[in-house]
């Protein structure tokens, strides 16, 4: 067996690093939802527009061929302003700063946007990001919005980077259950390793990577083994000499087996606890 030293404890740049320092591992969203949310906000948005613009014209020229007042051309410019901001910016702002964070498109993708310590989002936020969701969505065509989002790690447009927003990831799958046995080639190394806790990150990537092995190209397979181990390795002393997966799944049933003994362990101790409080003090009569 090898063994490297400990590293220190170290966050990466998706992490929410409170004030005491702790970084929580709350999982942002991804590409794909973000622009699925945005979509489906767009076509809402836009769909209420031509209603209401066709409502509005409807409402004017009644209200002219009622009245036989010709309306100047500079009215008409106003209102299309007036509309198209009310449209295309309050209402998202409103929406936004009603919901904390959420929009029709969010609820469908369960996405909330939260500000970069995680916190709700106010009106500052949500003006920030509809003045430049015109821009960036609607003006571009989502050009300036697909740019920045692919080259960020947490998916940011520029709107969210100007106001210090990010779209959280609310609906997060619940692990399955896996029955992995202990290699027998770390019997030895199991009853003298020590595996601290693995940030929740690092956590579900392992797991991940056991529910999608069996569907994974060999060389695919083998790879991501790497990718992971490198992950979890400065969590875990001493490192066996052994191949990248067979690494993982002695980790995997070492910490499954730890923490199982933990929740025994602290369940009897409850149960002895309990048992001790049903009971009289030593030599106090009862008086039932």
């Amino acid at each position: 067996m090898t063994s490297t030293p400990a590293a220190s404890t170290t966050h990466e740049d998706d992490d929410i690093v409170i004030g005491e320092g702790v970084a929580l591992g709350v999982p942002a969203a991804g590409f794909v939802s973000r622009a699925g949310s945005a979509i489906i906000d767009v076509i809402v948005v836009m769909g209420a527009y031509i209603v209401s613009v066709l409502a509005l014209g409807w409402v004017l020229e009644t209200y002219i061929v009622s009245t036989g007042i010709r309306l100047e051309d500079a009215w008409f410019f106003a209102i299309q302003i007036t509309w198209l901001v009310l449209w295309f910016i309050f209402v998202p702002v409103v929406v936004e700063t009603l919901s904390h964070g959420r929009s029709l498109g969010k609820l469908i993708f369960g996405l909330r946007v939260v500000r970069d310590d995680g916190g709700a989002i106010g009106f500052r936020h949500a003006l920030i990001r509809g003045l430049l969701g015109l821009l960036e969505i609607y003006v571009s065509f989502g050009a300036v919005a697909l740019l920045t989002g692919l080259f960020n790690a947490r998916a940011k447009r520029l709107g969210d980077m100007l106001a210090g927003t990010y779209a959280q990831l609310e609906r997060v799958k619940r692990p399955l259950p896996q029955n992995l046995p202990l290699p027998p080639v770390l019997q030895g190394w199991a009853m003298v390793a020590d595996v601290s806790k693995l940030p929740d990150r690092v956590a579900r990537r392992m797991h991940d990577f056991f529910m999608q092995a069996a569907r994974l190209d060999p060389r695919a397979r083998k790879h991501l083994a790497g990718v992971v181990a490198r992950q979890v390795r400065p969590f875990v002393h001493p490192i066996p000499d052994v191949d990248a997966e067979t690494f993982l799944l002695g980790v995997a049933v070492l910490r499954r087996d730890r923490e199982l003994q933990g929740i025994v362990g602290r369940q009897a101790r409850v149960e002895r606890l309990t048992a001790s409080l049903d009971q009289l003090p030593h030599a106090f009569p009862y008086r039932g």
